[in-house]
């Protein structure tokens, strides 16, 4: 079972992030952040990963720390749990409807990371999260757990529909990326025989 709990304490932030790859969309969020704990409890469910993440943060400040460093930790600990990434799919993509929106995601699970982030918000705040903060979280994850993504709002009026369809989008391409392919179990997913950005 590919599993992996990591634990980053720094002066902003303390998190704890437990990932079950082989999962079944159980989830045990407590950031302090309402909208971001629902939108890691969507990345759970449609990923079909178990996730468990608790963070505590300077709050009295701002959201920024504890926004980054759940990316961050989540990212890490997914990256962990795929090891060398023997036998994934390795790539995955989504095409995700919500009401009057639509977002397309893609990634490679390559252990190569970059984000592309193609969205566009027009109000400052979900709730009282800041939205620029939802690509600081994306590029977090993305850097820590080793993909290459993109992230496309296609359109889109509502920014509550906007942002749950990137995490949803993301869910359900990291989902078909992380699963182990029947046809190659045991091998590495790549022609130079690693993943990894420096080859």
């Amino acid at each position: 079972m590919r599993r992996a709990t990591i634990m980053r304490k720094t002066r902003e932030t303390v998190i704890s992030a437990t990932v079950q790859l082989e999962g079944t969309g159980k989830s045990k969020i407590s950031t302090g952040i309402g909208f971001l704990d629902h939108m890691i409890d969507q990345l759970a469910r449609h990923s079909l990963t178990d996730i468990e993440l608790s963070a505590k943060g300077d709050l009295h400040i701002d959201f920024h720390h504890t926004t980054e460093d759940t990316g961050i930790a989540l990212g890490q600990a997914f990256a962990q749990a795929l090891g060398d990434r023997r036998g994934i799919q390795r790539f995955g993509q989504a095409l995700i409807p919500m009401d009057e929106t639509l977002t397309r995601v893609a990634l490679d699970a390559s252990n190569r990371p970059y984000l592309v982030w193609k969205v566009a918000l027009s109000r400052p705040k979900l709730g009282e999260i800041d939205t620029e903060l939802f690509k600081e979280w994306f590029q977090a994850f993305a850097q820590n757990a080793g993909l290459t993504l993109h992230v496309e709002n296609l359109y889109g009026e509502n920014n509550h529909h906007i942002v749950e369809s990137c995490y949803k989008g993301l869910a359900r391409a990291l989902r078909q990326a992380i699963e182990i392919d029947p046809r190659q179990a045991g091998e590495i997913p790549s022609t130079k025989g690693t993943l990894g950005k420096t080859l």
